[in-house]
Order: C-alpha cells, then structure tokens, then sequence
C-alpha cells in the first residue's frame, strides 16, 4: 500500500511531503530489496561532495573550465545513477532531500523548510538510530520494540516465564527434528512469534520476507504447492492483511499451510490497534479452512503437531502470555473436530474455547457439580454431535469466548440448534461488535462482564 500511495502521489504532482524515517529497521532488522536500495541512498552525501569537489577543480581550469562543467552536467544522470542506483523516488516524480541526520534538531528543521517550498512532492530521507539515547534500546532495537516492565538500568526485562509463544517455538524446532519438509516463515517478527532459535538451528528452513503479511502467507502457498509444510505465525490484528491471500492462495487450492494466529483475543498492554478479537469471525467464513485454539500449552503444542501433519490448512489462535496453571496439564488427545468434555453436570453446558476454558471451569466449579464444561478445541468443524448432546441433556447452554460475538462460537452453537429444531436456553458471552480500548487484559474483562463472577451473577 506504500508504494502504490507513492506512485499515486508522484503521478499526480500534488504538493505533498513524505518524511521517511530510516533507522535500518522495522520491527527487527530490515531485509529484503528495498532495504538494500535505501542503504545505497544513505550514500548520496558522498556522491553529493565528490560533485561539487569535481566542479570546484573544474572551474579552476583557465578557459576551458566552463566548457567541462556544461559537458559534466550532460552525464549527470550517467554519474548520479552510477553512485545512487536506482534512484525510484526521483524517478517516479519525488523532489528527494537528504539523506538528513534525523536526530539533528537544526539540520532536520532547515530541510523541512526547504521541503514546505518546494512544488510538488517532496521525498524527505530522514537518517535515524532506533532506541536513540538509551544504551539497551540501542543495542537491542527489536527486543524493546514494545517491552512490559523492565529494570531501567540494566535494561533487563522482568521474565515472567513460559508463553504461548516460546512454546510453540520450541515446538516447531521439535516438529523441525522429525520432519525436514516443516519451514517457518515470519513477516519480521521472528522474535515476537518466538522463532529466534528457530533460525538459529534451521536457518536454510527460516524465511523473513520483511513486513509484508500477505507475501508471507502467499509465499507459504508457495511453499505448500512444492510439497514443504510451512508454519507462518502472524500476530491476529496483522492477520487481518492477509485475508485475501488466505481465501485465495491456501484455502481455494486446500493447501496444507499452518497459520499460528499469536495474540488472539485481549492484549493488555499492546492496545486497541492489537485487539485479537476479529479472527474467530473473519477465519471462519473460509472453507476449507480448520480451525483450533488450545486451552492450555500442552493442547497447543498437540495441535501444531495435528496441524502440521494433516495435510490441510490450519490456523490455530491462541493469547499472549502464559497459560492459566489451573489447566496445566492435558489429558485427552486432540483431534480435529472433536470436542472435550471437561467435567458433567446436570443443570448448564458451558462451551468454551481456548483460554476462556479456564473461565468455564472455574464457573462451573462454583456450581458444585451441577455444571458440564465442554471444551470445545475446534471451531471448524464444530463437534455437532457434543452441542447436540449436551443441549437436550441441560436445555440450558451458556457459550464464552475472547472472540466479537458476532460470527464466533456463540452464533454457531446458536445456529446448530435453530437448524436442529432443539428449544434450548442460550446465552453468548464475548465482545460486542466494537473497537476495544486499551487497558489490561483484567479490566476490560471486567468491563465486559466475562470474568467467572460477573457471568455467575447473570445465570
């Protein structure tokens, strides 16, 4: 979308200034083509003072001098492209400026004004230091791209242990192990998605394409049509740029891509823009497509194992952080489409996926026995048979999930009965179809009335 918003404005000539803010990185280290054009324009200044050196010599010349200067400008361009190949802004319509020391208050201040009088669009190539004043930043850009807590002096994070994301890591190196046809592949969040030793021990099976979404999941397809078994962990709110290459490249041609959804449903401190509570939804109008979320650790790495192996795609969702430990544990074996019944009872069925399971328990636990709990593991496909089961024995179901209401597991369950004629009690809980605000993961359950009391309160 940036180079097509780059063409668009360089074509129409609007008066328009473009600030790039070039650090050598995005999220981790830069790589790919346009990484290494932009490191060949940080070398203008040098092309710049070898120009007006040859020029000053030049005019020294008694007579003659003038004459050279006017044959020079002739190649200019032969010169220009030869220091600074490629030049694309100038190219496609962009007035380029700088490269400019970006921590440099003056010197950035004077090429803005230049820029503001310049007609036309204006490129402005801003040179900057990610982590810029603090040393641990400095030295370690992508681990304090966003951070939690951490020792200011030292820098070192407050480790709050295992995560779903070094689990599924450590995985996939195990997956890896058995099966060389397994790859990985990121969009620039190797270290986020927990796949740093992963590169480190299969770095021929290790694929950064930069962040770029749908080329990952495009690319995977790729993959996947060649006969490999590629796992692609996206973030769930960067998902959302992949839809197309989903639909399209892996699920039209049932191709055999696993797409690990990272930081599914609430995400505390990373905020409204990260909010994962559209997946469930947007991923379950695909055919073709299953879909999984663990309950606990031991679920997700059994159903990266199921997912890689089953030959069909795949996306398994799961939260940031770690695992509730009152689900520690796993004890029955998951299978594709088939649900887990955590506990019987007489009264109420609660159906739960993924980390809202341990919210289900806890409900039903404070219902002395009287409360089933049924996990439900796969959204796609449902275990209909459970559902149906469950709602005659009871005729009173609740469904929770981290998930919009809207296209999630309550309006599923809640489409299985209509269609089965079963006049049951039904109740949804999850979030409204609107843009959650930031605050920690608690709080907004607590706003939205999915903690274990508040739900308790309404039965």
């Amino acid at each position: 979308m940036a180079l097509e918003a780059l063409n668009d404005a360089g074509y129409s000539k609007t008066n328009l200034i473009v600030v790039l803010n070039d650090n050598e990185m995005s999220i981790a280290k830069n790589v790919g083509g346009m990484a290494t054009f932009l490191a060949k324009l940080r070398t203008r200044p040098a092309y710049n003072r070898m120009n007006r050196g040859v020029k000053y010599v030049l005019y020294k010349i008694p007579y003659a001098g003038k004459h050279i200067v006017n044959g020079v400008q002739k190649i200019k361009a032969g010169i220009k492209h030869l220091f600074i190949p490629k030049m694309y802004f100038e190219d496609i319509g962009y007035k380029y400026l700088g490269p400019v020391d970006g921590h440099d208050i003056e010197k950035l201040t004077d090429i803005l004004k230049i820029a503001r009088t310049t007609e036309g669009p204006v490129l402005v190539h801003v040179i900057t230091k990610k982590g810029k004043g603090y040393k641990p930043a400095e030295e370690n850009p992508d681990k304090f791209h966003s951070t939690g807590a951490f020792d200011i002096e030292t820098g070192k994070k407050n480790s709050s242990g295992k995560d779903y994301s070094k689990v599924f890591g450590e995985k996939l190196i195990s997956l890896a192990k058995q099966d060389k046809k397994v790859v990985a592949v990121t969009a620039s969040m190797k270290e986020g998605t927990g796949l740093l030793q992963y590169e480190k021990e299969y770095p021929d099976r290790f694929f950064d394409v930069g962040i770029a979404e749908q080329h990952a999941l495009g690319f995977a397809a790729g993959l996947a049509k060649a006969g490999m078994k590629p796992v692609v962990p996206i973030y769930s709110s960067f998902l959302q740029r992949g839809y197309d290459q989903v639909l399209h490249d892996i699920c039209i041609q049932n191709l055999p891509v696993t797409i690990c959804v990272d930081r599914a449903g609430i995400v505390g401190n990373d905020g409204e823009t990260h909010q994962g509570i559209f997946d469930l939804s947007f991923l379950n109008t695909i055919p073709n497509l299953v879909i999984m979320a663990p309950k606990n650790f031991a679920e997700l790495e059994e159903m990266l194992e199921v997912a890689v192996n089953s030959g069909k795609p795949v996306a398994i969702r799961y939260p940031r952080g770690g695992e509730d430990e009152s689900l520690a544990g796993n004890e029955n074996k998951v299978e594709i489409g088939k649900a887990e019944v955590l506990m019987q009872g007489e009264d109420l069925a609660i159906f739960s996926i993924g980390k809202m399971t341990a919210t289900a328990m806890k409900i039903a636990k404070n219902m002395n026995g009287k409360a089933s709990v049924i996990n439900v593991r796969t959204l796609k496909p449902i275990d209909k048979d459970k559902i149906i089961e469950f709602a005659n024995k009871t005729k009173n179901i609740i469904t929770i999930e981290d998930n919009i209401l809207t296209g999630g597991l309550g309006e599923t369950v809640q489409k299985i009965l209509r269609e089965e004629g079963i006049d049951a009690k039904l109740k949804c809980y999850g979030y409204p179809t609107e843009f959650v605000q930031h605050a920690t993961t608690k709080e907004i359950e607590e706003m939205y009335g999915l903690t274990p009391e508040k739900i308790l309160k309404n039965l």
